[in-house]
């Protein structure tokens, strides 16, 4: 039976009634998503706390039930009680975006405080193990099984199933927009299924980039009544008042929709979004990006401390890969090259050397062949670059002596694409905000097709970065840059 059949734990949300009506498969499969993960979450930690329970109370099996078992039973329930008072398994949350890892962090950091107390407390000298070796083992195994629920969620969502229907309303450009990110990025769980415009008619008459319109903006709550989507995403238009979205959104009471409205707040999302009630009027704050201050610290903290682990566990392979340079062209091992870093500062950059000696002073004469997009140059089978060099640009390898750069604090392991010099002299205001931090060995661009992005999808995505960075997103980055490096997309 295909993966979406009735045997599939994540089953499709398509489907309709004899009558027409979109039948409600939704409700069926993120519930299964739900119990999947709460059962993932259960048996990794109970996994864990069992084997450090039998491994360190075989030493006192005499007093095992005592200390031991009741230790580990104990951390069981906080880590599950834990994640439960964080609503790290609300549906919301669950199968995209960093707020699922960022719950998932606070509460296994509230059960480790709670242990800590309780240690003391209780004067335990066994709690030291508890904390520093059985949290950090959870979080390792929870959130490994959570990655890997996600990607074959998202699978299926690529091919179709999984999906939340969804009824857009809003001016046929704002939708029409909404449309074509919710086709171009599938595993997000959004399928516009049907489109409701002020006049009730689109472009192609009573279609919209192939949706059907199905009636005028004051029809939203009857469709959805009638026809069971699960998210009403409402998009700007002048009809939209006040007066009108509280009307919507009394009127989808009782239902099973969830009421989404887009603000005019391009790229600013996350962390930065806050909802504030004053003098009985909801706002949306937008708070300023974190370019200082102790999150600022713990980064510099960790790019220092991964450079320096990276670059000890990849020694071997950097030596053998600088001999082999050597030994297939003639040159230097590396390449330096000057790039433009934190408020407009200047430093060079390290690479393996993955073209032939002086490709600089030959540049000009491929200007003519240009692929990059944008201020950027590239060619897909640029004549100057190596055979060897090819393979350690499609895997990134050519990179790893950056590690050297994000060790001496001119670069993060996380963060903008560096800009060569005469990129930056043409950059205007708004693209120089890339310079507020500082440039990254890996970065939103670097997982989401690298070489392959057009200009301004690679200047949105590094905008994106700076304006709602945080400590959740760099691990999530850091993460998926291991896939991407992998199969080599974008590459060249």
């Amino acid at each position: 039976m295909r993966h979406g059949g009735l045997l599939s734990p994540f089953p499709s949300t398509r489907g309709r009634l004899a009558n027409g009506a979109i039948s409600r498969p939704a409700i069926d499969w993120e519930q299964r998503y739900r119990r999947t993960v709460i059962s993932g979450d259960a048996v990794a930690t109970a996994c864990v706390v069992a084997a450090i329970g039998n491994f360190f109370g075989a030493r006192d099996a005499a007093n095992w039930h005592e200390k031991w078992g009741i230790l580990a039973f104990g951390t069981w329930l906080l880590v599950l009680g834990a994640l439960a008072v964080s609503r790290s398994w609300a549906p919301a949350v669950l199968g995209q975006g960093a707020e699922e890892f960022r719950r998932l962090g606070r509460s296994l950091f509230a059960a480790t405080v709670v242990l800590a107390l309780g240690g003391i407390a209780l004067t335990s000298r066994n709690i030291k193990l508890w904390i520093f070796v059985a949290i950090p083992a959870i979080a390792l195994v929870t959130m490994t099984t959570r990655y890997l629920l996600r990607l074959r969620l998202h699978k299926q969502r690529k091919d179709g199933w999984c999906l939340r229907p969804v009824l857009a309303a809003g001016s046929p450009d704002t939708v029409r927009d909404l449309i074509t990110r919710t086709r171009k990025f599938p595993h997000l769980g959004w399928r516009v299924d049907a489109v409701c415009t002020p006049d009730g008619l689109g472009p192609d008459g009573d279609h919209l980039e192939g949706v059907p319109v199905v009636g005028r903006l004051t029809d939203v709550a009857g469709h959805v009544r009638r026809d069971g989507y699960r998210v009403v995403a409402v998009t700007p238009d002048p009809h939209w008042s006040p007066d009108r979205l509280q009307r919507l959104a009394w009127n989808l009471e009782g239902s099973d929709a969830d009421m989404v409205v887009a603000p005019v707040l391009m790229e600013v999302a996350g962390p930065r979004l806050h909802i504030d009630a004053v003098l009985g009027i909801p706002l949306l704050r937008v708070s300023m990006p974190a370019f200082t201050g102790g999150r600022r610290v713990v980064k510099g903290i960790v790019d220092r401390l991964g450079a320096a682990l990276l670059l000890v566990l990849f020694a071997p392979l950097m030596v053998c890969v600088g001999l082999l340079v050597l030994a297939t062209s003639p040159g230097g091992a590396f390449y330096r090259q000057r790039r433009v870093g934190k408020d407009g500062r200047e430093f060079t950059i390290l690479k393996f050397r993955t073209m032939v000696v002086g490709a600089d002073r030959v540049r000009a004469g491929l200007a003519d062949r240009n692929e990059g997009a944008g201020l950027l140059f590239k060619l897909r089978r640029d004549p100057r670059v190596t055979r060897v060099g090819a393979v350690l640009r499609r895997y990134s390898i050519d990179e790893l002596p950056q590690l050297l750069n994000v060790l001496t604090g001119s670069m993060s392991l996380v963060g903008p694409r560096p800009p060569l010099p005469e990129e930056c002299a043409a950059y205007g205001p708004d693209i120089r905000r890339r310079l507020l931090v500082k440039p990254g060995l890996t970065g939103l661009w670097q997982i989401s097709g690298r070489s392959d992005l057009s200009w301004e999808e690679s200047v949105r995505l590094d905008l994106r970065y700076v304006e709602d960075w945080s400590l959740a997103l760099d691990t999530v980055i850091l993460w998926k840059t291991l896939r991407a490096v992998f199969y080599g997309q974008g590459a060249y």
